[in-house]
């Protein structure tokens, strides 16, 4: 290798990095270079040319000082040192890009880290053809030299732990630019929040007319409400975490119109790029619930991770318990509720997409599970309707029917006019809650 290419020693060493036990690469180009070191001169000292060739070799493409000295003073020529063929001598910069990376991390808190290589095509493909060209077989790639070195030294200075799967930061390093970038993984925040009032949407609604540029209709907000569940929540979390801006996630929706109640609906908001990750929830969620005045509730906030997203948008077709007030257009007699309460459990429903949200929904028809229902007489033609059933099913078009659109509903179902006046979810059945 030495006498077609110069090679440093990390490069050489590298070409055996699965052999011997307990060295770096580094020392392992060392030790090779020293045993052909040691040859050449014993070889010189007995006069032969190859001993003297072998020394040039490892003075000029080894750049290696102990047979350079050795030429030195049996007045030989010694040649001029090489640039390493492979790394073109970027592992001398090792330190450099080190304390490059600690100066970047500096701004952000984390708790543990990994180190990505970034690495010139030209760069890869010429190691890839000296392999081939050498038959290496216990060898091991740049990239995963340059990775562990760095890794190792930002452990040992920053006291963070190496994480493989889901480490918080990313510090992506080219060795060939000097170029050192952080990826900064989110910070995700689980809990619960109950929607106290009515006429707050669960996340920002842009306005229809302008979508979010601002105009007349929105009074130049870009929204068509001033405020909702997910804004409520992300103002004073980015406040804390310092982080550039929210994703926010939940176990489904309520409707603008219905409140949140009982344990209140899951939700994990997103936090990306955070500068503060070790925040007291405590008091963030103490911070959330002051300035949302009675609004909305946030509790049991806990860290969360990516899986957990996903976890939470399949509980979306979770169980749901409702309570809905139905006004009818005549007095219900007790026995039209109980047939009505006995006919709505255990039932399945076939329920093609409601009108009011055919602009942004398909148009097909879905079958949901109603697993019990409880009716409560509130007035001669009003009663309380508690409903458990498969999330997903709309409880308004349940109570009108929706033009026929939802089969059986509760107006089929009495032969009398049914309007929903107030709609709770009164709880989000989250598997192993």
């Amino acid at each position: 290798m030495l006498e077609k290419h110069p090679l440093c020693n990390h490069c050489l060493g590298r070409q055996f990095a699965l052999l011997g036990y307990g060295l770096d690469n580094k020392k392992r180009g060392e030790a090779l270079k020293l045993m052909l070191t040691m040859k050449g001169h014993k070889l010189a000292l007995l006069r032969e040319k190859a001993g003297v060739s072998l020394l040039k070799t490892m003075a000029t493409n080894g750049s290696f000082d102990m047979a350079a000295e050795i030429l030195r003073k049996t007045k030989k020529r010694v040649g001029k040192r090489r640039e390493c063929h492979l790394c073109e001598g970027q592992f001398k910069l090792l330190q450099e890009l080190v304390d490059s990376s600690v100066e970047k991390l500096q701004d952000y808190e984390y708790g543990t880290f990994l180190v990505g290589i970034e690495l010139p095509t030209n760069v890869e493909e010429r190691e890839d053809e000296f392999k081939a060209e050498f038959a290496v077989k216990h060898g091991e790639s740049m990239r995963n030299e340059f990775s562990r070195n760095i890794g190792k030294k930002l452990s040992e200075i920053t006291q963070k732990t190496t994480e493989y799967a889901k480490p918080e930061v990313v510090v992506l390093v080219n060795p060939f630019t000097k170029q050192v970038t952080l990826q900064v993984n989110p910070l995700y925040i689980m809990g619960r929040y109950k929607k106290l009032i009515r006429g707050i949407p669960q996340s920002k609604w842009l306005c229809s007319e302008c979508r979010g540029k601002g105009c007349p209709r929105c009074n130049g907000t870009g929204k068509m409400y001033s405020e909702s569940v997910e804004e409520i929540i992300a103002g004073p979390t980015l406040q804390k975490t310092c982080g550039e801006e929210t994703a926010f996630h939940a176990a489904g929706r309520e409707d603008v119109d219905a409140r949140m109640l009982g344990p209140g609906r899951p939700f994990i908001i997103e936090v990306k790029k955070p500068k503060k990750r070790f925040i007291n929830l405590q008091n963030l969620a103490r911070t959330i619930n002051k300035q949302a005045e009675d609004k909305v509730k946030v509790l049991n906030l806990c860290v969360a991770d990516r899986d957990m997203v996903r976890k939470l948008k399949k509980a979306e077709a979770a169980q749901k318990i409702y309570k809905v007030i139905v006004e009818f257009d005549r007095n219900i007699s007790d026995e039209e509720l109980e047939a009505l309460e006995k006919t709505l459990t255990n039932l399945l429903v076939h329920q093609q997409t409601p009108l009011r949200v055919l602009h942004r929904r398909a148009d097909r028809i879905r079958e949901k599970h109603i697993y019990t229902t409880k009716i409560k007489r509130l007035k001669p033609s009003r009663v309380e309707m508690r409903i458990r059933c498969q999330g997903g099913l709309y409880i308004k078009e349940l109570i009108t029917g929706d033009e026929g659109r939802t089969d059986p509903n509760v107006t089929k179902i009495v032969n009398a006019k049914a309007k929903p006046l107030e709609l709770d979810v009164l709880n989000v059945v989250m598997e192993g809650s």
